[in-house]
């Protein structure tokens, strides 16, 4: 080969187009991802913690560590799962498919539960039902002289409902969307030939809908198993364990190679059971209810049933959303969880230290610790929006643009794989990775520099998600304009996607935002004195049994959820106006 045809070679690969992007974002995803979940696995795999497998999966001990905690998980995952998808499944019908009153109100507020946090809804159940069996404040329904059993007040059943009454509105959406697109021609000929509705349903409308059934139910199953306020504040007073709260236990208390080799296996239950559910889903040949053929929207007559199926879906979103805010409210002003609604006081927001009330803890509002958790939790909200929509806006760049060859099919998967890895196993790997120095880089452990590049790690697949969004809707012979005329990469980012994308981004961003400040389980082991965030400071008052304190601080977090939240969606409607119809 002459020099010639040799530089016409290394300049074809040295400039194939986008190659130095791509390489540049596969570098900063290898770095936040994959480097930290290796690192948790080789850690196990040293000679001095390499019998942590034995003993969690083989040894004595192993059913107390991995298998009995296993059988909880997927206990509480299945039944989760199960759940969310009748409950959502029945409002999505309901809302989509039939002439139920107040359609729109009931979607709206179906949606409502995923903005509280899941230890609010646990928190209001202890205020509730707390019986007398692990001391401290009895709930309301015990104070009014009513005797909650404990299968009501802790274990089991109560995670599950808390858990259920949290994540059916993600089943709601998902099924939703899917039942949406049933052309009602299929279901006016199957009328026509004499099917009643429940044929209709199990024969058409259920078939259709597997995907999105399989869909919700999986991704249910996944938040389920990965929950750790739950079944922390439900299951630990009467020693019920789940693989993430064992996972924490086992970290707290300094068995960290049996922590690390019970989060490799909580990951390894959640990505089994998404393979599963797109295996399925893949073995059929076709779920396409979309066609070239036009279609009418034809909802059920529910005829006399649509006030009593109204007035179930009016329960079914007051125990979810109404009642669990009122009971927060209420308890973060009344003296004792055991009369509520009697004897309110603003001690507990704004009183200041009183040695006659709750050990001479000041208000939320007066309260050092408190103000700077808060000053923390909003920092760490805006950098996580920051640099999380930055490198997911790049990612998403490089993915759409850029769509052939190895590199992009890299990319796009390892972009998504946090969605794989349950919250308090991420966290779990990052204290593996930065917690110690690496060369010259100081570790990281009780810094808020750690809190920042785990939560833009973790939250990148809804960052990576907004930035497709946006990206999609801008047509690249913008850019390819802009680049003839001699506009370079950044330049055309900023001048040309940035602006016509700002809204969308912004709204993503938002979102990015709530995400973080409600999280939990992700921040749980990261959490030090020296740099905490409300939602574990809420935790940690509940299980102290200062629960006026922890209601207060997660009422402050739900206020700023929703305002954020409804911010977000109007940046959303006004820069998709389709929004709107």
């Amino acid at each position: 080969m002459t020099q010639a045809a040799l530089t016409r070679t290394g300049h074809r690969i040295a400039f194939a187009p986008g190659t130095p992007l791509k390489a540049a974002v596969l570098v900063m995803l290898t770095v936040l991802i994959v480097l930290p979940l290796t690192k948790t696995v080789t850690f196990t795999l040293q000679p001095d913690t390499i019998a942590a497998w034995s003993d969690v999966l083989v040894g004595r001990l192993s059913y107390n560590l991995f298998y009995g905690p296993l059988l909880n998980t997927m206990v509480l995952g299945i039944g989760v799962a199960v759940g969310c998808v009748l409950l959502g499944g029945f409002l999505a019908w309901l809302v989509v498919m039939t002439n139920v009153p107040f359609r729109r109100t009931i979607g709206l507020m179906a949606t409502l539960p995923f903005m509280i946090p899941s230890f609010a809804n646990a928190l209001a159940w202890q205020s509730l039902f707390k019986n007398a069996r692990v001391g401290g404040q009895v709930g309301y329904l015990q104070g009014l002289g009513l005797d909650i059993p404990d299968a009501i007040a802790w274990g089991m059943a109560p995670t599950l409902i808390v858990l259920t009454l949290h994540y059916f509105s993600l089943a709601f959406t998902i099924i939703a969307a899917s039942l949406a697109t049933v052309n009602s021609d299929l279901v006016e000929a199957a009328q026509i030939a004499g099917a009643r509705g429940w044929r209709i349903l199990s024969g058409i409308i259920l078939p259709v809908a597997t995907p999105a059934l399989l869909a919700a139910g999986s991704l249910c199953f996944a938040g389920a198993v990965s929950n750790f306020a739950a079944p922390a504040l439900l299951g630990l007073p009467v020693r019920l364990q789940t693989l993430s709260t064992r996972l924490f236990g086992m970290i707290e208390v300094g068995q960290v190679g049996r922590g690390y080799v019970i989060g490799i296996m909580l990951v390894l239950v959640s990505a089994l059971l998404l393979w599963f559910s797109n295996r399925v889903v893949s073995g059929r040949r076709s779920y396409a209810t979309v066609t070239g053929k036009g279609g009418r929207a034809k909802r059920f007559d529910l005829r006399n049933a649509r006030w009593p199926l109204f007035a179930v879906c009016c329960i079914i979103m007051a125990a979810s959303t109404i009642i669990p805010i009122i009971v927060l409210l209420a308890s973060s002003l009344a003296p004792s969880s055991a009369d509520l609604f009697s004897n309110w006081t603003l001690h507990y927001w704004i009183g200041a230290s009183n040695a006659q009330i709750a050990q001479g803890t000041a208000g939320i509002i007066r309260n050092p610790d408190i103000s700077f958790a808060m000053s923390v939790t909003i920092g760490l909200g805006i950098a996580v929006s920051v640099f999380g929509l930055m490198l997911g806006l790049l990612t998403a760049y490089v993915a759409a643009r850029y769509r052939t060859g190895w590199a992009s099919a890299a990319i796009t998967q390892i972009s998504n794989l946090p969605l794989l890895v349950p919250g308090i196993a991420f966290g779990a790997a990052y204290i593996a990775y930065l917690g110690a120095p690496i060369g010259p880089l100081p570790a990281l452990y009780g810094t808020f520099a750690l809190l920042v590049i785990a939560g833009t790690a973790y939250l990148l697949p809804f960052s990576v998600q907004t930035g497709r969004a946006v990206i999609q809707q801008i047509s690249g012979e913008l850019e390819e304009s802009a680049r003839l005329t001699g506009a370079g990469f950044f330049r055309r980012i900023v001048a040309i996607l940035l602006p016509l994308a700002i809204r969308g981004l912004a709204a993503g961003a938002l979102l990015i935002f709530v995400k973080i400040i409600r999280d939990l389980s992700l921040v749980m082991l990261l959490f030090t004195p020296t740099m905490p965030v409300l939602s574990v400071l809420a935790y940690r008052y509940a299980s102290e049994g200062f629960a006026q304190f922890a209601n207060a601080i997660t009422v402050v977090i739900l206020i700023i959820s929703v305002i954020v939240t409804l911010a977000a969606n109007r940046l959303q409607a006004k820069s998709q106006p389709w929004l709107k119809d």
